[in-house]
C-alpha cells in the first residue's frame, strides 16, 4: 500500500496508527494528517529513536495494514 493510500484516507488508518504508537496524542495524530514525514518526526520525538530506527519502523506498519 502506498503511502498516498494512507494519507488520503487517515482518518481510517488514524487508528491503526493509535494501536501502534500509542505514545502519539489525538491532537498529534489531527496535526499529522496523514502525512509520513511529520508522524516520522513524531514518532522520533515521542519515542527517543534515531531517524533510520522510525523509519524501520513505519516500513513494517506499512507491510502490516497491506
Amino acid at each position: 500500500m502506498s503511502w498516498d493510500q494512507v494519507e488520503g484516507n487517515w482518518k481510517q488508518f488514524k487508528g491503526k496508527v493509535k494501536e501502534t504508537w500509542g505514545k502519539l496524542t489525538d491532537d498529534e495524530l489531527e496535526q499529522i494528517a496523514g502525512k509520513r514525514d511529520m508522524l516520522l518526526g513524531k514518532i522520533q520525538e515521542k519515542y527517543g529513536i534515531a531517524k533510520d530506527e522510525a523509519e524501520k519502523r513505519i516500513k513494517d506498519f506499512e507491510k502490516a495494514i497491506d
